[in-house]
């Protein structure tokens, strides 16, 4: 069995541009809009776009789009503020949709 070298990523599937490291993922049960999605606490070479108010699955949001920033792809978003106090945990995370990205180094 071969060893990996180096830290276990994600990748834009589309460029494989790096938005994200296996040990920043805090839960693998959430819903994008494009189904399953990853809660990260931090991603790297993305953009975030502008805030808006979203009504999603657990209640009202304002969240920032997230882009790669090779290719301009919309990865998922950014949660910026929670308004129900059970949701607050979330401010600041990541949420990448599964379809978006690609583990690498496997």
């Amino acid at each position: 069995m071969a060893k990996v070298i180096g830290p276990r990523l994600y990748s834009c599937c589309h460029c494989r541009n790096h938005v994200a490291l296996h040990d920043d993922v805090i839960s693998k049960s959430f819903q994008g809009r494009h189904g399953r999605a990853f809660l990260f606490s931090r991603a790297m070479n993305i953009k975030v776009g502008p805030k808006e108010d979203r009504q999603l699955m657990t209640g009202l949001h304002t969240v920032a789009d997230v882009h790669c920033s090779d290719c301009h792809e919309i990865l998922g978003w950014k949660y910026e503020r929670a308004y129900e106090e059970t949701q607050k945990y979330k401010e600041g995370k990541f949420i990448l949709e599964k379809s978006r990205i690609v583990m690498e180094n496997l």
